[in-house]
């Protein structure tokens, strides 16, 4: 696997208005969520009768006149949620579990937020539309999105709701085919089919 070199996100060049996607490796920096990754590909990939892909994971960084912002899902780090820029929560595995903070998930818009690994990125960013209205379509539609149990399929779509669901789901509510974007050589994103097929669906909070 090829590595960009590191990239600022607050390179002059890149101040302009737009909103731009990131792919990070799954479990980047992490051993245990890389290991747990290849384990569940490997199993995925076999039933699929298909080679094994490097997955990842997606985030968004959103710039306005007013200031940039990190989009992402990830675990609650802590009860201060609010410094980063947390809009809404879910639960991870089973809905009760949620109860307890290691079971939890977070959704930030984060003003001036940092995306961690982010010297990992690969075939990023990507620039996704040249449509100036988008960047605050898609922070406003950030405290709305769906927030089901995080590895579950509950809206039936066939395919588990994660951190890729929310990036795809929030590209296409703010009016880009998510469809036609392009993951990096070799890779794929469990996770973004489901997004795009929620959004595709009239407003539903779960």
């Amino acid at each position: 696997m090829l590595l960009r070199k590191p990239r600022s996100l607050d390179r002059a060049t890149d101040r302009q208005a737009g909103v731009d996607l990131y792919w990070l490796p799954l479990g980047a920096g992490g051993h245990s969520v890389r290991l747990n990754g290849r384990v569940y590909e490997a199993v995925a990939a076999r039933l699929a009768h298909r080679p094994t892909c490097d997955l990842y994971h997606s985030a968004l960084v959103v710039r306005i006149p007013e200031g940039r912002f990190v989009i992402e899902q990830a675990p609650v780090r802590d009860a201060n949620g609010a410094e980063r820029g947390v809009v809404a929560e879910g639960a991870v595995g089973a809905r009760w579990l949620g109860r307890f903070r290691i079971f939890r998930y977070e959704v930030r818009r984060w003003r001036d937020g940092v995306i961690p690994d982010i010297a990992e990125v690969v075939g990023s960013p990507q620039r996704l539309s040249g449509d100036p209205g988008q960047p605050q379509r898609l922070l406003g539609l950030v405290p709305s999105v769906p927030t089901p149990v995080w590895g579950r399929d509950e809206f039936g779509v066939g395919e588990m709701w994660n951190s890729n669901s929310l990036i795809s789901w929030l590209i296409v509510r703010s009016g880009v085919a998510a469809e036609t974007i392009p993951m990096p050589t070799g890779g794929r994103a469990p996770g973004w089919e489901a997004g795009i097929a929620v959004a595709h669906r009239p407003v539903t909070h779960t």
